[in-house]
């Protein structure tokens, strides 16, 4: 008997491991869903504040995104150079992620790069985004991500003007614009 229960015991903790990975525990909301506090800035505030990291499963993007936005934000995808309505544009104000509205870039540091998408010298705060090494399309770049969602946004190359001497080359699909009032 207690043979049986020791294998029965160990085929338990098998199935558990298993779980684990292959990711069987992803299903439970209430991991798949866990946030963690990050520290970003808010240009409304004018101040660093502190937010909740945005997770969401697949299903639900789909539900708040158009089919660009999740093309490009969730899948990094890229629009076509020249079509995005935010590459040309000269307002005044400020860009956010178009996936859960973290301010990301002001247009006071926008310039018209020739390229064809939105380009920024700088973000608004090195803590809004993230950079990854992206390996795709047979060369090395950097991507440029949502800090507070993971959205792909876009790529930044060392080709930029003064002073920072960085082109932030972004999807406009991956952009909510609000104008300064």
């Amino acid at each position: 008997m207690k043979k049986a229960a020791l294998i029965m015991g160990l085929l338990l903790l098998v199935a558990a491991a298993v779980g684990v990975v292959t990711g069987g525990f992803d299903h439970d909301p209430a991991i798949a869903n866990a946030a963690s506090r990050i520290k970003v800035y808010s240009a409304e505030k004018g101040n660093y504040i502190m937010s909740d990291e945005i997770v969401k499963t697949k299903e639900e993007w789909k539900k708040i995104l158009t089919p660009e936005q999740y093309k490009i934000l969730r899948e990094k995808g890229t629009e076509r150079a020249f079509t995005g309505k935010h590459a040309t544009s000269h307002e005044h104000g400020i860009y956010r992620c178009a996936g859960c509205g973290l301010d990301l870039f002001r247009s006071e540091d926008k310039f018209e790069s020739g390229t064809g998408w939105p380009s920024f010298t700088a973000p608004i705060a090195g803590e809004n985004i993230r950079t990854e090494v992206d390996r795709s399309l047979f060369s090395t770049r950097t991507e440029v991500l949502c800090r507070r969602c993971g959205g792909h946004l876009g790529h930044v190359f060392d080709d930029g003007p003064k002073p920072t001497g960085l082109r932030y080359c972004m999807n406009s699909a991956a952009l909510q614009f609000v104008a300064k009032k």
